[in-house]
């Protein structure tokens, strides 16, 4: 499977690993307890919380196939049975070279510095693509452990926008490199 390793492997060894597209369609399908390999794919992962999730980008990758490489991908830990979550891009940069990141962490597995091992990755692989200029960050109000992980890196916020599925949010952004 691609995956993308954390920028220091001989501290952190997270990976995060691109979901082949036909779990992405066992998941959005509702199958996921049959036809889903079961050393990645989780309760969490297969469950309510992340359905939406699934089909968005079920529905943007049959739209724009070239956005594969860059979104969700599965959180994976060495010596976690499952992936502890999903992060990755909202998909390739745009015509201005923002791309967006996004990462959740399941329940049983947040407070043990994956968020932030999966950001790490995610602004390594941003920062180490010429097409990046910006990385975005939109984050609820009331999310406060990811405002947190968010203030701790040279992120600043820019504003709010509404979203139709997850309501107010705050936009943070982090230049890589000018024009």
């Amino acid at each position: 499977m691609d995956s993308w390793p954390h920028p220091q492997p001989l501290t952190n060894r997270l990976e995060l690993v691109a979901v082949p597209r036909p779990v992405l369609t066992a998941l959005v399908s509702g199958r996921a307890a049959a036809a889903l390999p079961p050393p990645l794919v989780t309760p969490y992962l297969a469950g309510e919380e992340c359905a939406g999730l699934w089909r968005m980008r079920s529905m943007q990758l049959s739209d724009k196939p070239g956005d594969a490489p860059w979104v969700t991908r599965f959180v994976v830990v060495p010596g976690v049975s499952g992936a502890v979550g999903a992060a990755g891009f909202h998909g390739a940069p745009d015509q201005v070279g923002m791309v967006e990141v996004g990462y959740r962490i399941a329940p049983e597995h947040r407070r043990n510095g994956y968020a932030r091992q999966a950001l790490e990755i995610l602004l390594s692989v941003a920062g180490s693509s010429p097409d990046v200029r910006v990385v975005r960050a939109s984050i609820s109000p009331e999310n406060h452990a990811s405002r947190a992980l968010i203030q701790q890196f040279a992120f600043a916020e820019v504003g709010e926008q509404w979203d139709d599925e997850d309501g107010l949010e705050t936009l943070f952004e982090m230049v890589l490199r000018t024009q």
